[in-house]
């Protein structure tokens, strides 16, 4: 956000399109959408009435922070004293941004507190306190970085939508699609789960934090192995100091530009306080990167072509506020590039004792057809899964569907989470109740749904 020296005014209310149709005013200074509990709501700045919030200080950065959507057995007795110990550390923090490869401690730059509910804030900081966030928030929030100045919003076109609609109606088992997901094997997505946590020591990856050292040896090594499938990669660079995407290609093999994106984020959070130190958090969402990971090899050993362009990306900057995707699907959009689906994966392992496997799908934010078609694939190919809606949202697919894209994303519960170890030191995949079994039923459901919504051909 600018700097200005003049109070901005804030508008945070419930999402609804018609306030796009009734108000030139409203439609030119939106912010993007957020969710607060089951509520979406959306920020504007320069309201002429409603409930509005004068912005006073110089800061750069809107940063909207909400409790993830968790089961009750897990939740803190008090989300007031949480918010409070989490302002008291924001006040005394200084930022751990890197520069490069080095890290350095920047002077903090304070922030200033502009709406508040239960579960829900919206802050306003400097870019530097932006970047280490989750190093302070307590371990059931989640950041959402909202844009430095007014964006459109681009509602998904039903012109996006008609092909999962035709993907919809034409569906049926197909034999040959089951045989290629198939080829998804547990024992190489534990090995290679175990590589990328740091549990095999041979890693050496202690810490996967967009910031850290670790995450761009994890970056080259998923480049290479990608490579090895067939695709062809880039690491494209977005911020300075962050980590960067992983973009894998496989071509179409008959001229279009249309391109499906499977996708999951590679990044973890870091340990309180710190970027650096071996963190709390490992398979979240290693796991996600894994099952894209074994699609690709599954890709590589059957040969498998495409009738669309094919990208299977690893976000980085994930945790800090869905950075990476953010800006590759703003890129995107401003190439009018033909994305015509995109899925991303986020936390698809822990399965909790004595529930079925299951398969969650976004409530909210996303395409419902989208949601539909990977629900009805499931029957067909991973019956064994329970497919329902997760309030746990949201991840990446958030910044392809503000862009106007057809987007969901699969997850591990369709539910709150009700994993005791996320974002904990005990966040590893030897433990029980991690389910590389469920890991498998979903990652064929991806792998699935990108057969038959992009074509192939043996």
């Amino acid at each position: 956000m600018a700097k200005s020296a003049i109070p901005l005014l804030l508008l945070v209310t419930p999402f609804d399109t018609s306030l796009f149709q009734e108000s030139d005013c409203i439609s030119r200074n939106y912010y993007g959408n957020v969710l607060d509990g089951n509520t979406l709501n959306s920020v504007f700045t320069l309201a002429p009435s409603a409930s509005v919030v004068p912005v006073s200080q110089n800061y750069q950065q809107l940063v909207w922070v909400q409790e993830k959507a968790v089961d009750s057995s897990l939740k803190p007795p008090s989300f007031r004293d949480e918010f409070q110990l989490f302002l008291e550390r924001l006040s005394s923090a200084h930022s751990d941004a890197s520069q490069g490869f080095a890290q350095q401690v920047l002077e903090s730059s304070g922030y200033e507190l502009l709406y508040r509910t239960e579960t829900a804030a919206l802050l306003h900081m400097s870019h530097e306190m932006t970047y280490q966030l989750d190093t302070l928030l307590p371990r059931y929030w989640k950041p959402t970085v909202l844009p430095t100045s007014p964006v459109p919003f681009i509602p998904v076109p039903d012109s996006a939508v008609e092909p999962v609609r035709k993907a919809l109606a034409d569906l049926k088992f197909d034999s040959t699609v089951d045989s290629l997901v198939k080829n998804i094997s547990v024992l190489q997505m534990r090995n290679d789960a175990r590589f990328l946590t740091g549990e095999d020591e041979k890693s050496g990856i202690a810490s996967r934090h967009s910031f850290s050292s670790g995450a761009r040896v994890a970056a080259q090594w998923l480049k290479e192995r990608f490579e090895d499938t067939g695709a062809s990669c880039k690491l494209k660079t977005f911020l300075q100091g962050f980590a960067p995407n992983v973009v894998c290609r496989y071509d179409s093999v008959v001229d279009t530009t249309g391109t499906v994106i499977i996708s999951a984020h590679y990044d973890s959070r870091g340990s309180f306080g710190s970027t650096r130190r071996v963190e709390t958090q490992r398979t979240d969402n290693l796991i996600g990167t894994t099952s894209l990971l074994n699609i690709a090899r599954a890709i590589g050993r059957t040969g498998v072509k495409f009738h669309q362009n094919v990208e299977l990306v690893a976000f980085a900057g994930e945790e800090q506020g869905l950075f990476g995707s953010r800006y590759y699907s703003s890129d995107l959009r401003a190439a009018d590039a033909n994305i015509t689906l995109m899925i991303q994966a986020d936390m698809l392992a822990y399965r909790k004792e004595g529930e079925n496997p299951q398969l969650g799908l976004p409530d909210r934010i996303g395409t419902p057809e989208v949601a539909q078609l990977v629900a009805n694939i499931s029957t067909l190919y991973s019956p064994e899964l329970d497919v329902g809606f997760t309030s746990a949202c949201c991840s990446d697919h958030q910044s392809f569907h503000q862009q106007g894209y057809a987007a969901t994303q699969v997850f591990e519960r369709a539910g709150p989470i009700v994993d005791p170890m996320y974002h904990n030191s005990g966040d590893l995949t030897d433990r029980p109740g991690y389910d590389f079994e469920q890991l498998k039923s979903i990652s064929k459901v991806q792998f699935a749904t990108l057969l038959h919504f992009a074509g192939f051909e043996l």
